[in-house]
């Protein structure tokens, strides 16, 4: 079955995290993120184009990618993924490079962690309808303080026409539509092939929820999962906690802490209905009619431009 299991989740969840974890698995190789082989084969109005086929050259030019490298792949087995090096339908490739990499790897089940798929959780279950789907979901307000801190957030919140004039109300309306239509895509697939995991029970018990995760995915829990760091922990001070391959830690971001009380109000006045619906506690019941009326614009704001993209919004928005 390649691909096993795909985890995804808004960024800034945790999903490297749990990619560490799993991937340190006996049984289980999880592959880094793949945009740069599905952003290439996409085409417009749908996640991958069905009729898309890899030519030789395609691959050739895949190979080049500064991201290959990950894979370990030589240029003569990313080539023989092909049909004796005929074009073969995308899929067909994609499925041969998964089962490459967990030969590579020694493992009989191969995973990816791409948390933009958290939004194409249904197209992907279309291309590959036994693959399972675990979902990382954590608190937006925490996300919004590692938010702060990313060299990237220009990719992905800070996308939208919101982000200049406001970027924390853009940043909780961008998590409750990602988070939100991977949950609503996962749930409709039923508890075979979609688990939900809270990042906070993550780090807090990571064994029990590493062993609930494993009965999902049908393998013996292994202590080793919570062993990925061994051998790989930097003592840099200046290194984030991702960089350095620190083991889980608890508290590395703490809103009740570290969030001042009118940024708290605004993200809650913008994704309050999400945060009650995923079980996490408001400190501002009644947001003040001044701030609503100002989150009430952004939304708007980003509605429309969501729309103009094209892109998708959950039922519940």
């Amino acid at each position: 079955m390649d691909p096993f299991v795909f985890l995804i989740g808004c960024a800034r969840s945790g999903t490297t995290l749990l990619q560490r974890i799993v991937d340190a698995h006996p049984q289980i190789a999880i592959t880094s993120e793949l945009h740069w082989i599905t952003d290439r084969l996409k085409k417009p109005g749908c996640f991958l184009a069905h009729d898309g086929r890899i030519t030789r050259e395609l691959a050739v030019e895949l190979h080049g990618h500064k991201r290959f490298r990950q894979f370990g792949f030589s240029p003569q087995e990313f080539v023989e993924l092909l049909d004796h090096g005929q074009p073969v339908p995308h899929l067909s490739f994609l499925n041969g490079l998964f089962g490459l990499y967990a030969r590579k790897k020694g493992k009989p089940l191969v995973g990816n962690k791409t948390p933009a798929y958290v939004q194409h959780v249904a197209g992907m279950h279309t291309l590959w309808p036994r693959a399972r789907f675990v979902h990382l979901i954590r608190d937006g307000r925490d996300v919004w303080l590692s938010v702060q801190d990313w060299n990237h957030a220009e990719r992905a919140a800070g996308r939208y026409v919101t982000w200049a004039e406001d970027p924390l109300v853009t940043t909780a309306l961008w998590w409750k539509r990602k988070a939100g239509l991977g949950r609503q895509q996962g749930r409709a697939l039923g508890p075979g092939l979609y688990y939900e995991i809270r990042y906070e029970t993550l780090v807090t018990h990571p064994a029990e929820e590493s062993t609930r995760l494993c009965a999902f995915l049908g393998v013996p829990y292994d202590g080793a999962m919570l062993r990925f760091h061994e051998g790989r922990t930097r003592d840099d001070p200046g290194l984030d906690a991702k960089d350095s391959w620190r083991p889980i830690t608890r508290g590395l971001r703490d809103w009740r802490s570290q969030m001042p009380a009118p940024d708290v109000e605004r993200f809650e006045a913008a994704a309050g209905d999400f945060l009650d619906e995923l079980g996490y506690p408001r400190a501002y019941s009644r947001p003040s009619a001044e701030v609503l009326r100002h989150v009430n614009r952004i939304r708007e704001s980003f509605t429309r431009d969501l729309r103009a993209r094209h892109q998708s919004l959950p039922d519940s928005w």
